[in-house]
């Protein structure tokens, strides 16, 4: 990353003896958009209060454009905020909601129709701009909120689960609304969110916060296929956590032995000691199910199986079986809706998607 527009230098929240976020480091570039995805409690939301200037922090630097904004009060951080609960007055209109923050401004009010006009527009709402917030649909207020706070052109744009209290379908549109103004506008964006789904689709990077720290931040790609820690690889989708022992080590990678006494090969450098137990990730849509092994079999793994159980989820079967005495989820193909709770089937998958995770 080239010099950071925004920079969190050892940052510490704590209220007493109690500690939210702990001794925290992150950079982010301008125009990037970061989600902040973690468990509540976890500190994300806490991390964004103090970058929009409602907390402070206890010890660390809060630093944006190579400038510590630590004591300004919130009105001179020039960032516009968007909030779960829109926050939108219920009395005024859409127009005079989204003129607020220009009023508090002190904005001439010759500008503020042009500037409230066109932050409408961005949402396509132009059309509603006289009508109340009860007027609208859920969707349609929060995308008020939104204008609200890019209004006033705002350097960056934070938001705290903006898309909780929508239904599933509307707040799936509204994700791809969102991604798409970040593009065409070069926003900065810093998202929080609780929705892994959320962060993978609309994030460049994904910080993933534990108790106050950051377990892991990449690509929404590096996070998901190589995740670092177990937290991280059971936090983020679906994925199945083997402990295993090392039996041998070399050049292209492990042989593990599992508890039930099956090994497996794991595409893992050659730096970790025979003897030792460690845990792999291997994500349920990366499982082959089949009647034999497959084509794959010579260079991959096989192991039989038995069907505990089978559910349908439309686009795919979700699988949970017995291999070996080793718990799996697959996700397989609607054709093999023939295998049913008690089928036996081989479970296969390959060396490279077995990734090592630390405890």
């Amino acid at each position: 990353m080239t010099q950071p527009y925004i920079r969190f230098d050892k940052v510490t929240k704590a209220y007493g003896d109690f500690t939210v976020v702990e001794d925290l480091y992150l950079d982010i570039a301008k125009g990037e958009f970061v989600s902040l995805l973690g468990p509540s409690g976890s500190g994300k939301t806490t991390l964004l209060m103090m970058l929009a200037g409602f907390e402070p922090p206890t010890r660390g630097a809060v630093i944006v454009d190579e400038k510590r904004i630590d004591q300004l009060p919130p009105h001179r951080r020039n960032m516009g905020v968007v909030f779960q609960s829109y926050a939108l007055f219920p009395h005024m209109t859409v127009a005079a909601n989204v003129a607020f923050p220009l009023e508090m401004r002190g904005v001439p009010k010759a500008d503020r129709k042009q500037l409230v006009d066109r932050a409408l527009d961005m949402v396509q709402l132009g059309a509603m701009a006289d009508r109340k917030p009860s007027q609208l649909s859920g969707g349609q207020q929060q995308r008020v909120a939104l204008a609200r706070a890019l209004v006033f052109e705002p350097a960056v744009v934070l938001m705290d689960e903006p898309l909780g209290a929508l239904d599933k379908q509307l707040r799936e549109q509204m994700q791809l609304d969102i991604r798409d103004l970040h593009k065409r506008l070069g926003l900065t964006i810093i998202f929080v969110t609780h929705d892994q789904s959320e962060a993978l689709t609309m994030s460049d990077r994904i910080a993933v916060f534990n108790k106050g720290r950051i377990e892991q931040i990449g690509t929404p790609n590096e996070i998901y296929d190589h995740p670092t820690t177990r937290f991280v690889a059971d936090f983020i989708g679906e994925t199945n956590l083997l402990d295993g022992t090392i039996e041998t080590s070399d050049a292209s990678g492990l042989t593990l032995s599992l508890p039930g006494g099956k090994r497996i090969r794991v595409a893992a450098g050659s730096n970790e000691a025979a003897g030792k137990t460690v845990t792999v990730s291997l994500r349920p849509e990366k499982i082959r199910l089949g009647a034999d092994a497959g084509p794959s079999s010579s260079s991959g793994n096989s192991i039989p199986a038995t069907i505990l159980d089978s559910v349908y989820h439309g686009d795919h079967l979700r699988m949970v079986l017995d291999a070996e005495g080793t718990r799996l989820i697959a996700k397989a193909d609607r054709r093999f809706g023939d295998l049913q709770p008690g089928s036996k089937a081989v479970a296969s998958f390959d060396p490279a998607d077995c990734w090592l995770v630390r405890s």
